[in-house]
Order: structure tokens, then sequence, then C-alpha cells
């Protein structure tokens, strides 16, 4: 039978803003000298929520825990576009937002459910000829993008004060939610952005058994260990 170690397995990391998911793999390996680190979907610099980090052999299941299904709540204003259609982005457009409800947002929303063919934005990480897409968008360069089917399970809101909107959405992986974000702001006639974005599902693992980034980086190797899902729990449940 073949024998795991304690580091064999996935840490559950609430994300802060600020970070990449990558800087996150690369403080854990270098504060516990641990070789083989990965994550399992990637969340934008300022997303936070759920990020699955894979140890040692357990990076050997992050394809099948990235195909897992995801849940996001965020916010989106209406009224403003940007070119990355987050608030990292570019101002580029800005118009009036029309009388709005509650119902009419879901009623909106409710259209998205289902399966669609979504094209990724130009600031992605998606590559075109081996380069990232937010490298050309950075020249000034726009290309076009093969559309990919993805399948929205549930799209809801639920708060609205103008411009905002607070929603939650399950949706498989590789959604673009800003996309979506910038969609919907196209099909209301006003523009719109996402404003905040926060993961708290991927599969059968949730944000409230997460630790904090800090909280994680300020452990013991010993208290790590704790933390860490061992490969045989993973593997079931993935």
């Amino acid at each position: 039978m073949q024998q795991f170690s304690a580091l064999d397995g996935a840490l559950l990391i609430d994300k802060p803003a600020g970070p990449t998911s990558h800087d996150v793999v690369a403080a854990i390996r270098r504060q516990f000298r641990i070789e083989k680190v990965g994550h399992c979907g990637t969340l934008d610099p300022n997303a936070t929520g759920l990020l699955i980090i894979v140890l040692g052999r357990g990076t050997k299941l992050s394809e099948k825990l990235m195909s897992d299904d995801k849940v996001y709540e965020g916010t989106i204003q209406f009224g403003e576009t940007t070119d990355s259609y987050d608030a990292d982005g570019e101002l580029v457009a800005s118009l009036p937002v029309p009388p709005l409800t509650l119902d009419q947002l879901n009623e909106a929303a409710a259209e998205f459910v289902g399966d669609l063919m979504q094209k990724p934005p130009m600031v992605s990480a998606v590559k075109k000829g081996g380069v990232p897409l937010y490298k050309l968008a950075r020249k000034g360069v726009e290309v076009e993008r093969e559309p990919r089917l993805i399948h929205i399970y549930n799209f809801r809101f639920t708060d609205y004060r103008e411009p905002l909107g607070t929603f939650s959405i399950a949706c498989t992986k590789g959604t673009y939610v800003r996309s979506l974000a910038h969609e919907l702001g196209q099909k209301l006639g006003c523009g719109a952005h996402l404003a905040t974005l926060r993961r708290t599902a991927s599969g059968k693992f949730g944000v409230t058994d997460a630790r904090p980034l800090d909280e994680i980086l300020q452990l013991p190797a010993v208290e790590l260990q704790k933390r860490v899902i061992p490969f045989l729990k993973l593997a079931a449940a993935s």
C-alpha cells in the first residue's frame, strides 16, 4: 500500500484581496519548504474566499478538484463599464442607471441560468498563440476569443441599493463572473462591472472550513499538518 506523508493533501485557504492565486502558492511553498504546491481554480487578485491549495502528492488531484462546481457571492455596480469587466479596470463608459427593482434584476439574471457559450474577457489569463490575453490587452490589442460552454445553476440578487446589487451564483468551472456582470449591464442598457467577488464553495468544500492566509503562514509545521486534508480523504471527496 502506498504511503502518504502528513503533507500529502490539501489546505483550505480563505484568500484575502490583493495577492494572486500564484502568490498564495509561492508563499506556502516558501514558508513551509514544500516542493510541490498548487492551487485548484484561480481567483482574481481582488477576489477573496476559498482557494484549495494542494500539497505533495495532493497535486495529482488538482485537475479533478479544479473541475468541481463553484459558488460565489459578490456585488455588481451598475452604470459603469470597465475594460476588464471588474473594479480593477479602466472606466470606459458611464451611463445613468434606470429605475430598477430587485425583482427586475432577478428576472434579468434568470435569463443567464442554464447552458451558456461565454467568451473570455480580454483581461484574462487565457492564452492566444501562447500569449496571455491580458498581455495583449495592455498593448491595446483585441483578438477574437473562442466561446466556451459553461453552465449557470443559479444566479440571484439578494439586495439592491442603487447602483449596487448583491448577488449569489452557482456555476461550473471556468465561468467568468465578471463577464456575466458585464453582459447583464449591457442587457439592462446602462453597463455594469463586478465590484466584489468572494468564492464560498468549490465542490464539497466551503469557505467556512478555510483559514485566512496570514493565519496559516504563522502556523508551526506540526500545526500545519493538522490543517491538511489527507490525500485519501481528499480523493474520496473529489
